[in-house]
C-alpha cells in the first residue's frame, strides 16, 4: 500500500484524499517509510518535523472545508526548501550562522500552504543561502542524484528536486534567482516552474520590492505542477509585488491542453556551449510538437548584454541581503557567497546604473520577441548532472567561465525579463542522466506555459519513470 501510494501522481493522491478513499496520516506514513528507505543515499530531506507533520494531518482529517476551491491540497505531505522559515522546524538557510536557529514563525508562502491544505513533513536540502547551483553546504553536506549517486542534483533547489525524483514527497517548494528552480528540475526529470514576479507571494522579506528572487512550485507532472501553483497564487498584504489569482485555474488549463500554434527554437541562444547529447535532445522534443502542428521557427531574442546586466544586480542584492552576516560572520561564509556580496559592495554606482537601465531594455526586447513568437523553447542548463564533487561546472564545450555563475547564464539571462520559464523533462542521455526543456512565455501567462508544457509532456511521457530508486552510476 505504502509503495502504491508514493507512486500517485500529486493530482490523483488529492483526488482520493477529497474523496476520502486515504487519509493525510497514511500518506504521511507512506511518505515516511520512503523517506526512510531513501535519504540516507540521497541527503534530500536532512529536517524532518513528523510530530508536528502529525498534528497537521489530524487537524485537516477533523476539519475538512466544505468548498476548498482547486488549489486545497487535502492533507498532501509536501516538502519545503530550508530557505523557507516554518513555525517551530528548524531552518538553517544552508548556512552554519543559522545551523541551530528554529524560527517562531512561518513565512506567507508555508502559512498559505498549510491554509490550502498541505501538510509539511520536511524541509530540502540547499546551497548556503541559496547560493550557487549545486547543493551542498557546510551543515547538512552534499545531496546526490537519484537517477545515478555519483552525480550533482544541481540548486539550489536541489532536495526539493531529488525528493520529488525518489519519491519521498508529491510537491515541493522552491524559488528562483538565476535558474534554482529549473536547473534542478532538469538535473532530476522532475518539473519546475520559476513564475512571474509577484504570482506566487515572497514574505517577510528585508526587500519586499526584490523582483529577480521567486518562490514557485516544484513537481513529477506539469498537471502536479499546475495545482501546487494554484494552492501558492494569491494577493498577500505583506508582499506589495503579489498578484491576484486568475478567475481560471491553472490546472483547468492544463486539462484543456493542446500543442502551441507557434514558438521560437534556439539550441543556445547564440551565447552559451550547450552539451551535444543536451542540444540532441531538447531538438527532438520541439521535433515532435512540429510533427503535431506547432509552427516553429528558429530564432532568438537579442540577450547578449543579459548576463552582465544579471551578475551585476545579483550582486547588489546579495550585498544588500547579507551585510550583516559579512560583517559578524566572514568567517561563516563560504567563498562564493563573499565573492558576490563584495562585487556588490564593490562596484561602482554608474554600473548598477547602468544595468538598471539595461534590465528594461532587456523586458522590452522579449516582450517584442515574445510577441512574435508567442513561446521561446531552449535547453535548461548548458550540461547534464556532473559530478556531485564539483563546486560548479567551470568549463563546457570546451569555453571556460569566468565565475561561479556563468554555467547557469541560459536560465539566469531570463530571470531579468519578468517572463515565467518553465522546464519539463525531455529525456535521458546515453549515461540515463534527465534533460529538461525551459518553456519561456510573457508576463503573467503561466496558464498558456503550463499548457504549451503539458501537451509536450503528453508526448514524450517523462512522468512514467518516476519515481526513480537511488541508483548507483555503474
Amino acid at each position: 500500500m505504502s509503495d502504491e501510494l508514493i507512486r500517485l501522481s500529486a493530482v490523483a493522491a488529492v483526488q482520493r484524499l477529497r474523496r476520502g478513499e486515504v487519509s493525510p496520516l497514511e500518506l504521511l506514513d507512506a511518505a515516511t517509510a520512503r523517506i526512510q528507505a531513501t535519504d540516507g543515499a540521497l541527503n534530500a530531506l536532512p529536517i524532518l518535523c513528523l510530530e508536528r507533520a502529525r498534528a497537521q494531518a489530524r487537524r485537516l482529517s477533523e476539519h475538512s472545508p466544505g468548498d476548498p476551491g482547486p488549489g486545497w491540497l487535502a492533507g498532501l505531505p509536501i516538502a519545503v526548501k530550508d530557505l523557507n522559515p516554518v513555525a517551530g522546524v528548524r531552518c538553517t538557510y544552508g548556512s552554519p550562522i543559522y545551523a541551530k536557529h528554529i524560527p517562531q514563525r512561518s513565512d506567507a508562502l508555508v502559512d498559505r500552504l498549510e491554509a490550502r491544505g498541505a501538510v509539511v513533513i520536511a524541509k530540502s536540502n540547499t546551497p548556503e543561502f541559496g547560493a550557487g547551483a549545486s547543493t551542498f553546504n557546510e551543515v547538512f553536506g552534499r545531496t546526490h542524484n537519484p537517477w545515478n549517486l555519483g552525480r550533482s542534483v544541481a540548486g539550489s533547489s536541489g532536495g526539493s528536486a531529488a525528493a520529488l525524483a525518489a519519491g519521498q514527497v508529491w510537491l515541493a517548494t522552491g524559488s528562483d534567482l538565476g535558474g534554482s528552480l529549473r536547473t534542478p528540475a532538469s538535473f532530476n526529470g522532475v518539473v519546475g516552474l520559476r513564475p512571474t514576479p509577484g504570482r506566487v507571494p515572497h514574505a517577510p522579506t528585508v526587500m519586499p520590492w526584490n523582483s529577480l528572487s521567486v518562490n514557485g512550485p516544484m513537481a513529477r507532472s506539469v498537471a502536479d505542477t499546475a495545482l501546487f501553483l494554484d494552492a501558492m497564487a494569491g494577493v498577500h498584504p505583506e508582499d506589495p509585488l503579489s498578484l491576484a489569482a486568475p478567475d481560471r485555474d491553472f490546472q483547468s488549463a492544463v486539462a484543456q491542453a493542446e500543442v502551441p500554434a507557434r514558438l521560437a527554437y534556439t539550441p543556445d541562444l547564440g551565447l552559451f556551449p550547450v552539451d551535444r547529447e543536451v542540444a540532441e535532445l531538447c531538438l527532438q522534443a520541439v521535433t515532435l510538437l512540429a510533427g503535431q502542428g506547432t509552427q516553429v521557427e528558429q530564432a532568438a531574442p537579442d540577450l547578449h548584454d543579459a548576463m552582465d546586466c544579471f551578475q551585476s544586480l545579483r550582486a547588489a542584492l546579495f550585498a544588500a541581503g547579507h551585510l550583516s552576516h559579512y560583517r559578524e560572520h566572514k568567517d561563516l561564509l563560504k567563498p562564493e557567497v563573499v565573492w558576490n556580496i563584495e562585487k556588490g559592495l564593490q562596484q561602482p554606482g554608474e554600473t548598477l546604473a547602468d544595468a538598471e537601465v539595461q534590465r528594461g531594455e532587456i523586458h522590452r526586447r522579449m516582450l517584442g520577441f515574445l510577441g512574435q513568437h508567442a513561446l521561446l523553447a531552449c535547453p535548461t542548463a548548458l550540461v547534464p548532472p556532473f559530478p556531485v564533487e564539483w563546486r560548479y561546472v567551470e568549463e563546457a564545450n570546451g569555453q571556460r567561465f569566468a565565475t561561479y555563475l556563468d554555467w547557469i547564464g541560459i536560465t539566469a539571462v531570463f530571470s531579468l525579463s519578468g517572463c515565467p520559464a518553465l522546464s519539463v523533462p525531455v529525456g535521458l542521455t546515453a549515461e540515463g542522466l534527465p534533460v529538461g526543456l525551459q518553456l519561456i512565455a510573457p508576463p503573467r501567462q503561466e496558464a498558456a506555459l503550463l499548457a504549451a508544457g503539458a501537451a509536450l509532456e503528453q508526448l514524450i511521457g517523462f512522468p512514467a519513470r518516476l519515481p526513480v530508486d537511488p541508483r548507483n552510476g555503474d
